[in-house]
């Protein structure tokens, strides 16, 4: 692992985002609340949260952390259609929380797949990028910007 020791402690945020591409049907399935396997959203949150806690589990060399944020928000995109998953993470302390954010919106959309796949097996997964971050020696960043 990288040797943070020296590292002032800062408050450090990241955001992340993930799409699940699906069929229109699908999307409204979800939406309404009728997936088989129960509510997609809102376990999709909760599992998203989770893997944010276990990051450092499974990602080599990456730090454990004492989280103080974690959320994830998942709003439907008619247009996709699918759903557009978003999650945050902040810390205060000596390294960054991109893994963390990464790891909660890709679990997200995982769990999300993992709940429809039964009604739309051709649903795709995309998009899963760091969309900013705050905080740390390296400063801020915007995708885009």
């Amino acid at each position: 692992m990288v040797d943070v020791g020296d590292k002032a402690e800062t408050v450090r945020t990241a955001v992340a985002e993930g799409f699940v591409a699906m069929q229109a049907d699908t999307l409204a399935m979800i939406l309404a609340g009728n997936a088989k396997k129960g509510d997609v959203l809102g376990t999709a949150r909760i599992a998203g949260i989770m893997a944010a806690k276990k990051a450092h589990e499974l990602i080599p060399l990456c730090h454990p952390l004492l989280l103080t944020k974690v959320s994830v928000d998942i709003e439907p995109d008619h247009a996709l259609p699918g759903l557009k998953v978003t999650a945050l993470a902040r810390v205060t302390g000596k390294t960054g929380v991109e893994m963390e954010a990464l790891t909660a919106a890709s679990v997200a959309c995982l769990t999300i797949y993992d709940m429809a796949k039964a009604v739309d097996r051709a649903m795709t997964i995309s998009g899963i990028r760091l969309v900013e971050k705050t905080g740390g020696k390296s400063g801020d960043y915007k995708a885009g910007a």
